[in-house]
């Protein structure tokens, strides 16, 4: 075997023997068979020609260029010990080195960004993009035994990829010099896989897998994504309220074919901090070191000739900026409130909500300098799998960040795929709908109808309890929650 190359996988000269040996195609052999052979043995022939086709073995084979360690190879040779697929992983050199052989003519002639992982089959076949290539490598009980559960497999597979990846990476990267440290953007993270975390322990509640009975690639994906949050910030404390997460973890990650390609996993005792002295060694270095005197001497001038050029620019930038109108804070001619609203997410999402963050929201709810409203979207009807309807959510929440500081609310998807509708409760600053008072905020507002509630009203009471909990009745929905996501 070439060096940096490794096997995954069972599907080989034996495994085709098996298939013709097992499987008779000719009608004379068939019959010769059927007559011949013990009912019993006629039984178990045909179970084994059943799941044979219920299965969908194929004998595929080809080579999986990764770097070492890369939980999204992960899912493709996840999948290739289960469907039976033989795979060399090519992650070492000569076979592959980073940086170098996914940057030659020949691999960018098969995979146009050079990124990786990258799949070649041996007949040629090229992949690139590692849900396609995990999906190309499974067998049909991976990608679901039947329409919905395959609409299902896809739809866990992209709520790993929008709602786990995105946070995990802002909170783990850091931990691992990977990205610079950002305290606001870090704990907004730590909510946001809170949120992904409690959909799942709720998910899982009566099921052992996410879909079905058996492992689908919708728990390798979900796994794989999981798997640094684990290893590195999950610590017991923040875990220990999603227990039907945590078991379904455990059990996927010792399942024999987990274990061949992620080892064992030993989950995290100690949240990772960010190690800026890890940072800082990660970073490429900007200058070389010079090699010969001479050359420092001149190269000295010609350093000391751009900075003072580069000085002259950054004044004449700074300049212009001074020159330009600065934006005016839309909140700005509002008087002052007694409604601290940070102090309220701070309880929020750190209390309970029904015992602590409700009492304090009523006790410090300034009626003059804050209003609520109710936002209900307008088209029903376009909404069909309900991971890309929490998309929708999210999409317009990325588009008011800068809204965050003056605004609150919880919005929630009713229903199931191509039968579900969004709504929320949102709290602004002022007496009026926010969204008014910048272009920067109406790309998505009227999307929604808004009606604004009579806060001493029980109908207000009622519907900021049950938005804010994520429970209650939702009288005016019509339809059983199914997700929320919160925006502050």
């Amino acid at each position: 075997m070439a060096a940096g190359v490794s096997w995954a996988g069972r599907c080989g000269k034996g495994a085709r023997a098996r298939s013709s040996a097992g499987n008779p195609s000719h009608p004379g052999q068939l019959a010769h068979l059927v007559r011949a052979a013990d009912p019993v043995d006629v039984l178990r022939w045909r179970r084994s020609r059943y799941l044979w086709g219920k299965i969908g073995v194929r004998c595929v084979s080809g080579t999986l260029y990764t770097y070492p360690e890369n939980w999204r190879a992960f899912k493709a040779q996840i999948a290739a010990q289960y469907s039976g697929a033989r795979l060399k992983v090519a992650s070492a050199p000569p076979a592959f080195t980073f940086g170098q052989t996914n940057r030659s003519p020949a691999f960018l002639g098969n995979f146009p960004l050079g990124k990786v992982p990258a799949f070649e089959a041996d007949d040629g076949f090229c992949l690139f993009e590692s849900n396609a290539i995990a999906y190309y490598l499974s067998n049909d009980v991976l990608r679901g035994s039947s329409p919905q559960a395959s609409a299902q497999v896809l739809q866990w597979v992209s709520f790993a990829d929008a709602e786990i990846i995105p946070p995990a990476s802002t909170w783990v990267f850091p931990t691992l010099g990977i990205m610079q440290y950002n305290k606001q953007a870090t704990e907004q993270a730590k909510e946001e896989v809170k949120r992904a975390l409690a959909v799942l322990n709720q998910h899982l509640n009566t099921r052992t897998f996410l879909v079905g009975e058996r492992v689908t690639l919708a728990d390798i994906s979900v796994v794989c994504s999981l798997l640094w949050l684990f290893k590195q910030v999950l610590e017991p404390a923040f875990r220990q309220p999603f227990p039907n997460m945590n078991r379904w973890f455990i059990t996927c990650i010792n399942q024999p074919q987990f274990k061949a390609v992620l080892g064992d996993v030993k989950l995290c005792d100690k949240m990772a901090q960010f190690d800026a002295k890890k940072f800082a060694e990660m970073q490429p270095k900007r200058d070389g070191a010079p090699k010969k005197e001479k050359a420092s001497k001149e190269g000295g001038k010609q350093q000391e000739k751009k900075e003072k050029k580069e000085k002259k620019e950054e004044k004449k930038t700074e300049a212009a900026l001074a020159s330009e109108p600065k934006t005016k804070d839309p909140f700005a001619h509002l008087p002052k409130s007694t409604f601290v609203l940070d102090e309220f997410k701070r309880k929020y999402s750190n209390e309970d909500t029904l015992t602590v963050a409700l009492p304090h929201f009523w006790e410090h709810f300034d009626r003059e300098g804050f209003s609520i409203w109710y936002g209900e979207y307008r088209f029903p009807e376009e909404l069909t799998q309900t991971f890309m309807s929490c998309n929708l959510i999210t999409g317009m929440f990325q588009r008011l960040d800068k809204l965050r500081k003056h605004a609150f609310a919880s919005v929630i998807l009713f229903g199931t795929n191509n039968d579900s509708s969004i709504s929320g409760i949102w709290v602004f600053r002022g007496q009026d709908l926010a969204f008014t008072l910048s272009e920067d905020w109406q790309v998505d507002y009227e999307s929604y109808s808004w009606r604004k509630l009579d806060v001493d009203s029980d109908e207000c009471k009622t519907m900021v309890k049950e938005y804010f909990a994520w429970e209650g009745d939702f009288k005016h929905v019509g339809k059983a929650f199914n997700q929320g996501k919160i925006f502050k």
